[in-house]
């Protein structure tokens, strides 16, 4: 018999291994979906501004996890504090080096012509882009469900800016600057991003009705925006209406896009339904550097209480230093750390006190750790 027809005859003759004889697949097996270039699994440096208030609580929050994860950053610490008239140039140097930067809450004195210094990290490195990402997690109960939005706002630019003068004693002008540049580029990040997240609708913020010029500049540039990205819905709402649409029905929402004030005004109001700024992920981008923060208004930053008590919420951040470990390209230690947060979460055991428990900030790190796969 010839050679080559054995293997023939082997194949009509084998029996197939009945199925209940096979071995199960293990569910905990990973498939490959991240193929990273020589030299990305390097250890990466990043700023740390610990900041004010519960600042330092919940960026050691971080701190401790990444140990755990072991995962490949390392950081870099800077005290600043929002007292400060102007960030340290170094800072500045060290961002720009290792172009990105975990920061907490800075506080900001409330008038007196101090200007903020989340303000001035935000033009310094052109970070024109803030993401605040506002969803129901498992477990924590809201008014409202399936809430999964994100807030793109413009962060350089409008009344936000703080380009005020005093024209006459008892007179002020605060100018409200907006340029199609500006419009067109944070436009233009809104729907990049939709497009790459597989979100189906953004929804440009506005007020143009009043301010026809200004607010009209940045419709139109999201129009020409909208023309290239023919698979992405695009609509225009009214600032005001669409405050009152999101507390009523804001599953309705996908990707919203904002000029600066407004955009302020609606992730507070987002987060605030989703289930609280404690709990809501952001960052602020630019071309070269990210920084990455409490996604919402960190209004908390100044409660002494909270500090001495020790039991601020991490979640925020650590879900922003989950953003900002897939930022840098290292996905699997990001999913990680969304997994375990959520479980937690879920779990209902460990909560600080503004999701209805009583936990401090470290048993709720350590019950992040303990679910760390």
């Amino acid at each position: 018999m010839a050679r080559r027809t054995l293997p023939i005859l082997k194949n009509l003759t084998h029996r197939p291994t009945p199925a209940h004889f096979l071995p199960k697949p293990d569910p905990n097996t990973r498939s490959v979906t991240y193929m990273p270039r020589p030299g990305d699994g390097a250890p990466r440096p990043v700023t740390l501004i610990p900041g004010d208030g519960i600042g330092p609580l919940v960026t050691n929050a971080v701190e401790q996890v990444m140990e755990a994860m072991h995962a490949p950053v390392y950081f870099e610490r800077y005290d600043v504090h929002g007292d400060l008239k102007r960030v340290p140039p170094e800072v500045i140097e060290s961002i720009r080096k290792n172009k990105v930067c975990l920061k907490g809450g800075l506080k900001t004195p409330m008038g007196g012509g101090v200007s903020s210094l989340n303000v001035q990290l935000r033009k310094e490195l052109d970070l024109y882009a803030s993401l605040v990402n506002c969803f129901n997690l498992p477990g924590l109960p809201t008014r409202h469900e399936n809430v999964d939005i994100v807030v793109i706002r413009e962060n350089t630019e409008g009344e936000y800016a703080g380009l005020e003068h005093e024209v006459v004693p008892g007179v002020v002008e605060s100018l409200k600057v907006i340029t199609k540049f500006c419009s067109e580029r944070i436009a233009k990040y809104a729907f990049e991003y939709a497009y790459l997240n597989n979100r189906k609708t953004v929804t440009a913020v506005h007020k143009a009705n009043i301010m026809k010029l200004a607010d009209g500049l940045f419709l139109e540039s999201c129009r020409e925006v909208a023309k290239k990205y023919p698979s992405i819905n695009y609509n225009e709402i009214i600032v005001d209406n669409c405050c009152m649409q999101l507390v009523s029905k804001p599953e309705q929402f996908d990707v919203m896009v904002t000029p600066n004030l407004y955009g302020n005004l609606v992730a507070n109001t987002a987060a605030g339904i989703a289930g609280g700024t404690g709990v809501m992920p952001g960052g602020n981008v630019g071309a070269d550097h990210a920084v990455f923060e409490q996604g919402a208004s960190a209004g908390n930053v100044g409660n002494e209480k909270l500090w001495e008590q020790k039991k601020a919420n991490p979640v925020a951040l650590l879900l922003s230093s989950a953003m900002m470990l897939r930022h840098l390209q290292f996905p699997s230690f990001a999913d990680r750390l969304e997994t375990a947060v959520k479980r937690v979460i879920s779990e209902g055991k460990y909560r600080t006190k503004d999701l209805g428990g009583v936990s401090s900030t470290q048993e709720v790190v350590d019950a992040v750790i303990a679910n760390l796969d």
